[in-house]
């Protein structure tokens, strides 16, 4: 069962941020905290959007989280997957692809044109579900990112 975060329990999504940080080998890269996450989701204008995945029980397994991308090429919005975690025990479930799918029914109701998202090179298990769902890999781009000391000196503030 998919369900928004809008009515979910941000801990839990903290927590299992975390999961998916230790997991791609980054945890210590985390810097989110709970109340940030609040305000994200859930603040005046909110900047992020996200899924959860439940079992019948009621029991969080997984999560989406997402944001509005823009295609200059097709002149309309997209969604940007940021993450997508389904935990351990429960992978195989089809909650990766329920959450997937509810991405891919709010695009085609909103008339967005692209649902996108990276994924580890190294990652097999993932791309390979990716791959089971018709994703195609956009292996001629390659993703670059300014943060910390390299942004701020960019910007002229260091």
């Amino acid at each position: 069962m998919i369900r928004s975060a809008r009515v979910t329990d941000v801990p839990a999504l903290h927590a299992m941020i975390r999961e998916l940080a230790d997991y791609e080998k980054s945890l210590h890269e985390v810097r989110a905290t709970e109340e940030q996450l609040r305000e994200a989701l859930f603040g005046e204008r909110p900047a992020a959007y996200s899924h959860i995945a439940e079992t019948e029980e009621g029991e969080v397994v997984g999560f989406s989280l997402w944001f509005l991308s823009f295609s200059t090429w097709r002149g309309v919005h997209g969604i940007y997957l940021e993450d997508l975690y389904v935990r351990p025990g429960v992978r195989g479930g089809g909650y990766g692809k329920a959450l997937l799918a509810e991405l891919a029914r709010t695009c085609v109701e909103r008339g967005y044109e692209r649902l996108e998202w990276s994924v580890l090179d190294w990652n097999t298990p993932a791309i390979d579900f990716y791959r089971s769902v018709g994703a195609v890999p956009m292996d001629e781009w390659t993703v670059n990112r300014l943060t910390d000391g390299a942004l701020r000196e960019l910007a002229g503030a260091e």
